[in-house]
């Protein structure tokens, strides 16, 4: 095994947890609300559909993956 996939291993698992430490600490409070995320409530039935907030997850993981794997 290469050392370098240790290293990306550990960067990863610290992302994680600092993610894991937001959520758990309410900092994502907005995630979900965005506009643009669709909340379809009626009586006995919910829908909901994270249009925008996966666009962001999807710009944000692109652009970190980018700059990790740029040669």
């Amino acid at each position: 095994m290469d050392r370098s996939l240790g290293l990306l291993l550990i960067v990863i698992g610290a992302g994680v947890v600092l993610v894991g430490i937001g959520v758990w600490a309410g900092a994502f409070g907005w995630f979900g609300r965005l506009p643009g995320d669709l909340r379809i409530e009626g009586e006995r039935t919910r829908v909901f559909v994270p249009i925008t907030s996966m666009l962001l997850v999807s710009l944000v993981l692109t652009l970190v993956l980018n700059l990790f794997l740029r040669r």
